[in-house]
């Protein structure tokens, strides 16, 4: 299909920079291309993050839409997903949030969904707007404009994601929380209200030109703040967010911050035992913990692609209970199967309330029996050729080999996999080994000298 010269256009969402990549004037365009492509059976919610380009490509997005034909809803500043809320509701056609997540202060992007907050990618409508503005397609004005209003869904929504725990259960907590400046303070504050925790604030106050630091937890540089806060406040543990909060990160009472990964397997097991025999979907990175902790608890492990478009289809087609990525993204069922950086925090609070163990006594163990590296990213010239020549190199020790995504080859005592970034020249490396630090620590060096 035709691309856009420097297009925003990514595998899972739209992102670049203001206004080389994204401005008013296609952002206009790109709501008119959502209703032909789409074809929205109701009105359209928009939402936008606190960048100060967002209110203007919001309502850009939302004049485009009308033209067209489509009804929009604004429900104003928010998280992305208070978009994927509202867009789940009855009689909804789609949502669209206004966001760069993480990214820097002067790009911005939109994240889409159909009805039923059913992702939109470049698979299933994203190439095909894309193709539409590069073929420079007409605007023609729909025989009846659409109607911009006003909708209120925030206290639906903080009521959705309460009920999803026993918030009776909750016991007295100090908890850290870094939102950097992103869009999470305010639907923290309106979700913990009441709630029996003393909380230290962080970084709170949405601020678009980041004035502390794009909101990107994932970048070690970004992780003290938290830690050193919760250490100083003898807090139970930390939380901090991304700028849409979609993606939730969690520190011990040590100020350790604590892999994704290990959150994955924590929560499949608290669910499951609320709901047991369900099936629990996750991504093929790092594995050997959450399948461990699933078939414990009785439930049904299914490993699935990365990335957020291909889990909410596959939790959708097995009706799965909780589907989890390592890279902190965990999705709920009783959430539209979308993911949420809110209720992983409130799921956290419950375990560490009715077990009366801490974050770190529920998951040192874990990470003894299963020590990982993270994911190692490497800037190669050439991903295929990278991931050939690492192949070739184990052959002869004839390990299982899974493709699912990128290539993971499993041996007896350790499996590592190797995967190519959708959208950069980037490998991402995940090893993990079966109680064995001092393994994971060669075969980790290992494949930095295979891949370099």
């Amino acid at each position: 299909m035709p691309k856009l010269p420097n297009s925003p256009f990514k595998a899972y969402d739209i992102r670049g920079r203001v206004p080389d990549q994204l401005d008013e004037s296609l952002a206009r365009r790109i709501g008119e291309a959502f209703v032909k492509v789409v074809r929205p059976s109701g009105p359209v919610v928009i939402g936008h993050d606190m960048r100060p380009s967002s209110k203007p490509l919001a309502r850009a997005l939302a004049a485009g839409l009308n033209q067209a034909g489509a009804d929009s809803r604004d429900i104003g500043l928010c998280g992305t997903e208070v978009v994927y809320h509202a867009a789940s509701l009855e009689g909804m056609g789609g949502g669209i949030m206004v966001t760069a997540s993480h990214n820097p202060a002067d790009y911005n992007g939109m994240k889409m969904v159909r009805e039923q907050a059913i992702p939109i990618s470049a698979d299933s409508g994203l190439a095909e707007m894309e193709a539409l503005l590069a073929g420079n397609d007409e605007s023609v004005a729909a025989a009846r404009r659409g109607q911009h209003e006003g909708l209120e869904v925030f206290e639906d929504y903080v009521n959705r994601v309460r009920g999803l725990i026993d918030t009776d259960r909750l016991k007295p907590l100090k908890v850290v929380v870094n939102a950097g400046n992103g869009c999470a303070g305010p639907a923290f504050d309106a979700i913990a209200r009441g709630l029996p925790m003393d909380v230290v604030r962080l970084h709170h106050d949405p601020d678009g030109s980041f004035p502390n630091g794009v909101p990107n937890p994932l970048l070690t540089e970004n992780r003290s703040v938290t830690a050193e806060a919760v250490v100083e406040a003898g807090a139970d543990f930390g939380i901090a967010w991304d700028g849409d909060y979609d993606r939730c990160f969690f520190f011990d009472h040590n100020g350790r911050f604590i892999e994704g990964y290990y959150l994955v397997g924590l929560f499949a097991r608290q669910l499951l035992e609320k709901h047991p025999g369900e099936k629990i979907i996750l991504d093929p990175r790092l594995t050997w913990n959450t399948l461990d902790e699933v078939a414990s608890a009785g439930g049904n492990a299914l490993i699935n692609k990365s990335g957020h478009a291909f889990i909410k289809e596959r939790m959708r087609a097995e009706n799965a209970l909780y589907g989890g990525e390592m890279s902190a993204h965990h999705y709920f069922r009783d959430f539209a199967y979308c993911d949420s950086g809110m209720i992983p925090w409130l799921l956290l609070a419950e375990r560490i309330s009715t077990t009366g163990k801490s974050l770190a006594e529920l998951v040192d163990e874990r990470i003894e029996a299963y020590p990982c590296s993270g994911e190692i990213n490497f800037t190669v010239d050439d991903a295929a050729q990278v991931i050939d020549r690492v192949l070739g190199h184990f052959g002869e020790e004839e390990p299982r080999i899974d493709r699912t995504d990128g290539i993971s080859l499993e041996f007896e005592q350790w499996r590592f996999n190797l995967r190519s970034s959708n959208t950069e020249p980037v490998v991402r490396l995940n090893v993990e080994t079966r109680a064995d630090p001092a393994l994971l620590r060669e075969k980790t060096e290992l494949l930095r000298s295979l891949i370099r």
